[in-house]
C-alpha cells in the first residue's frame, strides 16, 4: 500500500481508505456526477479524472470506465511525484 513503510506518508491511509469508501458507493454515469461528489476533482481528458486526498497533500490519479462503472487508479504521490508523470497518459 501507498503509505507502508513510510512514516511521512501514514497520514494518507485513512484519507484514502474513506476515498475507497465513496468510490466503491458511487454510481458514476458522467464526469459531472464525479464533480458533484468531489468537487475539487480536475477531470481531464481521457476519462482521467485528479483527485486530491488528505488536504490536498497527496495526489490520485483515476482513469474511469463510465459504461461499465468502472475505476482504474493509476497513480498516488505527492505533488512532487505528481509534478513528474503525465496525468493523461498514465
Amino acid at each position: 500500500m501507498f503509505w507502508e513503510g513510510r512514516r511521512r506518508r501514514a497520514d494518507a491511509r485513512r484519507a484514502l481508505e474513506d476515498w475507497h469508501a465513496q468510490v466503491r458507493a458511487a454510481d458514476w454515469k458522467t464526469p459531472a456526477d464525479v464533480k458533484a461528489m468531489f468537487g475539487d476533482a480536475s477531470v481531464l481528458k481521457g476519462s482521467r479524472v485528479v483527485f486530491n486526498i488528505c488536504g490536498n497533500k497527496y495526489r490520485l490519479i483515476t482513469k474511469i470506465n463510465f459504461p461499465y462503472r468502472v475505476v482504474y487508479i493509476r497513480f498516488v504521490g505527492t505533488h512532487e511525484e505528481y509534478d513528474r508523470v503525465d496525468a493523461e497518459t498514465i
